[in-house]
């Protein structure tokens, strides 16, 4: 084979890869919202979410293997900026739900996808919001929630007395931080802070994310080291309240030995458990 013909075969593959999936930034109010496609029809359509860093985590050059990973398996994927990202607010206080949600109607409008097929895959903070999305929407058919919450916590600001979250114009119950709080909070003790303000249990049980009403399964990764929050407990709280509710759909929590962001280094079981337990539902 002469170099010409060698070189021609490299830029067509080049070509080929390039253009295996398009990219579509929606128009979504108050939203960042990106739609990754590949080529076939009727793509199950896959949300991430990203944390309490801020910005569109999905879009950006850390996430993308894993992204396309999920077009390679056939998934559309939709990566959503809900705080510090363009067009939206700068803080993570007081988030409008239903304006997320509206991004995710949006996508599963596209003639491309499946929109009886919805997953949430959310980490930290966004693993709250997948749940709590999953919890007031029933179009959300699986919800992967890593290093998730069970309850609504305040929104990141100075003050911390504002939700991180509203449905239809009002605050959602949160669990306010509390005086045992304030001295790990003053060391920068975000464990300790968390697990100061559960203490107040009234206020937990308020702000309780109602798991039991999302409407498919549910895989909650925790990490047993976790130095932000109690991971691990909270999620043998929601399993606990998805047993004591009769929840009807499949439910796993995978601890993992190791810190906040170890469950990110496990995506072949979040891959199996979509296989499982979301596409051939």
């Amino acid at each position: 084979m002469t170099n010409f013909f060698k070189i021609s075969i490299s830029l067509l593959l080049l070509v080929f890869s390039a253009n295996t999936f398009a990219q579509i930034t929606l128009q979504t109010p108050h939203v960042e919202s990106v739609l990754y496609l590949g080529k076939n029809k009727n793509q199950p359509l896959i949300v991430g979410l990203g944390g309490s860093e801020g910005g569109n985590a999905w879009t950006s050059d850390y996430w993308k293997k894993t992204r396309e990973q999920f077009i390679e398996r056939g998934y559309a994927f939709l990566a959503i900026g809900y705080f510090k990202a363009k067009g939206t607010p700068d803080t993570l206080q007081k988030i409008a739900i239903e304006e997320v949600h509206y991004a995710i109607e949006l996508a599963a409008k596209n003639k491309q996808i499946n929109s009886e097929k919805i997953a949430i895959i959310g980490g930290s903070r966004g693993a709250d919001l997948a749940l709590l999305l999953g919890s007031y929407y029933s179009d959300i058919k699986c919800v992967v929630g890593i290093v998730a919450s069970n309850v609504t916590f305040p929104g990141n600001t100075n003050h911390f007395t504002t939700s991180s979250w509203t449905f239809q114009k009002k605050e959602l119950p949160f669990v306010p931080v509390n005086e045992e709080a304030i001295p790990f909070l003053m060391k920068r003790d975000l464990r300790g802070t968390f697990e100061a303000m559960l203490k107040d249990t009234i206020a937990a049980e308020k702000s309780f994310i109602k798991v039991e009403q999302i409407n498919g399964p549910i895989l909650l990764l925790s990490a047993t080291k976790d130095e932000i929050c109690p991971s691990t407990p909270m999620a043998e709280k929601m399993i606990a309240r998805l047993k004591a509710k009769n929840f009807k759909h499949y439910f796993e929590h995978v601890p993992m030995e190791g810190g906040h962001t170890e469950p990110l280094n496990h995506f072949d079981l979040i891959f199996n458990f979509l296989e499982t337990n979301f596409l051939k539902k």
